[in-house]
């Protein structure tokens, strides 16, 4: 693993560079074009976004971590309840999806009814910039991530809107739980779920 892709804790510090880094990971993700449609305003956009989520919500009650070039929000099974945005991150949120809000409200609480009861470690998101992509950086925040959940002896779950994603996730044992449309002409959603493995399986 070179040094450049090599897993580190983020501070809040790293809103900045991460927030760019997931908004051009994120640029031809089909929910997040549903979400922000305007192709000359997107990058700007999710950059808000992931900004807000990060400094407001994962950085506080999640495991986040950074490469140089990607960055992944994990939050474990005792953080869930508290991984949730307040009031205040609401308003921001709706402020920066604008009349696409109600969209974005309906999408969280139809992927919510899908979300696996059993405790288990969340993958909230992971991405790389495209510029990065093929040189290991999102694989190497996976690992990092699925060996925590291993060590706890829990299983992992994530959501993913591309099906050119699923392929990459089963690959490091991930199945298909849950196919989900999103209400009002939204994309389909993946959930997809992981048993923990022991070292010996990994």
């Amino acid at each position: 693993m070179s040094i450049t892709n090599m897993p580190k804790t983020t501070t809040v510090d790293d809103a900045p560079s991460i927030s760019r880094t997931l908004a051009r990971a994120f640029d031809d993700d089909p929910m997040m074009r549903w979400f922000f449609p305007d192709d000359t305003s997107r990058e700007a956009t999710l950059g808000r976004y992931f900004a807000t989520i990060f400094t407001r919500q994962y950085v506080h009650h999640g495991v986040c971590e950074r490469t140089e070039s990607a960055a992944a929000f994990w939050v474990a099974p005792e953080a869930q309840a508290k991984a949730v945005p307040d009031a205040d991150t609401i308003q921001e949120l709706q402020n920066i999806l604008g009349d696409r809000a109600p969209l974005f409200r309906d999408a969280v609480e139809t992927a919510a009814k899908h979300t696996p009861q059993e405790p288990h470690w969340y993958l909230a998101l992971i991405g790389a910039d495209p510029a990065a992509q093929g040189q290991g950086h999102g694989a190497a925040l996976l690992r990092s991530g699925l060996a925590k959940a291993d060590a706890a002896g829990l299983p992992a779950y994530l959501e993913s809107s591309k099906p050119s994603n699923l392929p990459f996730y089963e690959h490091f044992g991930f199945t298909v739980r849950a196919e989900v449309r999103l209400p009002g002409g939204g994309p389909v959603l993946w959930g997809m779920w992981r048993e923990p493995r022991h070292p010996a399986d990994a």
